[in-house]
Parts: C-alpha cells; sequence; structure tokens
C-alpha cells in the first residue's frame, strides 16, 4: 500500500514550487508535489519567457546565473524548450547609454561575460530595429529564453522521470494545512489526507484559500501586466531577449548603476512610466512575437486586480513598440493579462509556522529567472532546519 506520508509536500507547482520539488528530490527527500488546477495556470505561463541576470541585484543575479546553467543542464538531457539567444539592452538616449556603460562595467567586475554593440552592430543583428531609436546595445550572450506556455510542463514530466522519490499530482487543492503530533498534515478539498515532515507552499497569488487572514496582513500586491501576441513570422529577425529604454530605466541591475537616480523621464515617456509599461520583445518558437508590457498593483486582501483588458494602456504599448522596431508588417493575435505577486519591500515573502510550514511567495516578477537558484538556497535551509 503506497503511503501518504513524506518528507516534504510542496503545495503550488509553478516554477517556484516545481524548483523546491526538483532541489529536495536531489537531496534524496519523499517529495510530493500538489497542483490545486490540471496544471499551472498562474504567472509560470503568463508571462514573457526571458531568462535575464542581467537585470537582477545582490544575491538575486547569482540566483539567476545558476538558474541559467540549470536550465541549459536539463535541456541537454531532455527538452524543456530552452533556448541560448541571449539577451540585448537597447538604449535610445544619452540617460540610457551611460546605465548601459554603467552597467557593462559592473558586469566585467564580476566576470559576467558583456558586450557593447554599435548601432550598425545592432543593425547587423536585428535589423528590424530602427535606427534612429537604437543608440547602443548591451548583449549578454549567454542569456536564455524560454516558451512559458510549455516550459512548466515540460519540466514536470522531467522531473517525475528522472527522481522515483517526487510524486506529482495535480487537481488537489489542499484547504487545511496545520502541525499535529510533530509533522503536518494536509487535506484536499476532496478529502484526500497528506503527512510530512514539514511543507512548503508556493501559492502564486492565490490567497484566499490557505492563510487567508495572514496574507490579508502581509503587505502583499498583486500585479497585473498586460501582453500582446503577434501573428507568427518565422522570417523576422528578432532573436533573443529584447530588452528597450524604458526597461534601463526599471529594471534592478540598473537601479545600482552610480547615474541612475539622476537620470529623468522624458516627457514622451511619462504616461507609459506612470502604467509602469517597459518594452519587450521575445520571438517565440513559432515566430510569434510578445510584446509587452504594463504594470498595475492592488494590495492583497483590499481589492481585486480584474481580468478586463485595458485597451489604451495596449495602445500605448503596440505604439511605442513601433518607434523601436519596424512593424508594418505586423498583425496582432491575441491580447492577456498576467499576474503575479510581489512585496514592495521584500525580494521574496517568507513566512514559517512552526518550523514546519514554510510559505515562499511573492516572487515578483523575477520567478522565470532567479527561481531554480533561490528555491536551492531554501530548501538547503529549510532541510538543514
Amino acid at each position: 500500500m503506497k503511503s501518504n506520508h513524506y518528507d516534504l509536500i510542496v503545495i503550488g507547482a509553478g516554477v517556484l514550487g516545481t524548483f523546491h520539488a526538483y532541489h529536495a528530490a536531489v537531496a534524496n527527500k519523499k517529495i510530493l508535489l500538489l497542483e490545486k488546477d490540471q496544471q499551472p495556470m498562474q504567472a509560470t505561463v503568463r508571462n514573457f519567457g526571458q531568462v535575464v541576470p542581467s537585470g537582477m541585484s545582490n544575491d538575486w543575479f547569482q540566483f539567476g546565473v545558476y538558474a541559467t546553467q540549470l536550465y541549459k543542464t536539463i535541456q541537454a538531457d531532455y527538452n524543456i524548450g530552452i533556448r541560448q539567444n541571449g539577451s540585448v539592452y537597447i538604449a535610445s538616449d544619452d540617460d540610457e547609454q551611460q546605465l548601459l556603460h554603467e552597467l557593462k562595467q559592473r558586469m566585467d567586475a564580476r566576470g559576467y561575460e558583456a558586450h557593447i554593440l554599435t548601432t550598425q552592430q545592432c543593425l547587423s543583428r536585428w535589423p528590424v530595429l530602427h535606427p534612429e531609436y537604437c543608440r547602443e546595445g548591451l548583449f549578454f550572450p549567454q542569456e536564455v529564453s524560454a516558451e512559458p506556455n510549455v516550459l512548466i510542463h515540460y519540466l514536470l514530466k522531467y522531473c517525475t522521470q528522472r527522481f522515483s522519490n517526487l510524486t506529482y499530482q495535480n487537481y488537489t487543492t489542499i484547504q487545511a494545512c496545520e502541525v499535529l503530533n510533530n509533522q503536518v498534515k494536509v487535506v484536499s478539498s476532496a478529502g484526500q489526507s497528506f503527512t510530512a515532515h514539514k511543507v512548503i507552499i508556493c501559492n502564486g497569488s492565490e490567497f484566499k484559500i490557505l492563510f487567508a487572514d495572514i496574507f490579508e496582513k502581509s503587505g502583499i500586491v498583486i500585479s497585473k501586466l498586460q501582453m500582446l501576441r503577434t501573428q507568427p513570422m518565422p522570417a523576422l529577425p528578432l532573436e533573443g531577449n529584447i530588452l528597450t529604454g524604458l526597461t534601463t530605466r526599471r529594471y534592478e541591475s540598473f537601479e545600482e548603476c552610480p547615474s541612475f537616480s539622476k537620470i529623468k523621464t522624458p516627457a514622451h515617456l511619462q504616461e507609459l512610466k506612470n502604467w509602469g509599461i517597459h518594452i519587450l520583445f521575445k520571438k517565440a518558437m513559432d515566430g510569434s512575437v510578445i510584446v509587452g508590457d504594463s504594470h498595475e498593483y492592488v494590495e492583497v486582501g483590499k481589492e481585486e486586480p480584474g481580468y478586463e483588458i485595458n485597451q489604451h494602456i495596449n495602445n500605448l504599448m503596440w505604439q511605442e513598440a513601433a518607434r523601436i522596431v519596424d512593424m508594418k508588417e505586423w498583425k496582432l493575435s491575441a491580447a492577456w493579462a498576467g499576474y503575479y505577486s510581489q512585496h514592495p519591500q521584500k525580494d521574496i515573502v517568507e513566512i514559517d509556522i512552526e518550523n514546519r510550514i514554510h510559505i515562499r511567495t511573492a516572487i515578483g516578477g523575477k520567478g522565470m529567472t532567479s527561481s531554480a537558484g533561490y528555491a536551492q538556497k531554501s530548501v538547503q535551509q529549510i532541510l538543514r532546519d
């Protein structure tokens, strides 16, 4: 008879939860990974699929470097849709150029490969860029792209095939989780019971089922992002992660640069900044291009982010994208909203209950890039305590 007791139960099979399960399985623990839906449906599949350690700061940069290498290692063994085609930040004015050079110096000091590209070098690689926009680029050749709508499915298959000590179960909503007799008992909405030495909860943006009272007081906010997808254009020369001027004014790595606090937002970009818009491009494997994104925020327990699409935001993104690349032949095929949780003062929310229930959530927009590295450290600490 199969035992319902585990060394560790992980609740939530998004990229953060799955990598917690992965690292615990590497440590030879008996793992149960639970997902409430048929498949993960939140931020893990509703993002760009850009793995960009170059945009991270502090420990998150190292987490991202580790994650990038782990993605490549897994890809060499099992196809999870990872492509190494690099990341480039495009500068459009003097301030953005200055930030590129300052970040290049910081990356050189870390031994992280980066190359300044001239306008002509950028246009040679990505000829659809408008030369009047592209002053310079900062290129990171080792960075990778993922396909967010499929990566987690491949990763889950890889984990369950590789690790006999890891069990994955979907369609399992855990509605109770408590410490009893020096172990944790979890109960599903279908009445299934499981016990474990410890439980890790990676609940993404779901804050109403478990520990709702804690989350309501946590200060966590939900960020709503709008994104666009074009019809497939397989021949379009726009490979890699393309990040543009407003990104240099938003990403954490640039905030560490000496000139960051001195730069100002030009008047023609102010409305975009007000909506949290910074333009990214990512060509998918089918040739379609994801364009976006925007950021609106609501506090957990106070408001709902809503599922409606703000067409004005989409228009702003499309117009700014057309200022950066030649889009005369581009046709829109889809628009959607994605959601992730974050905390205004914390890189991630870590809450420990009786040293047996460990909440790890609100990783913000760093999930695809840094979850694998963070989860390794998190699991080591949780299993050691």
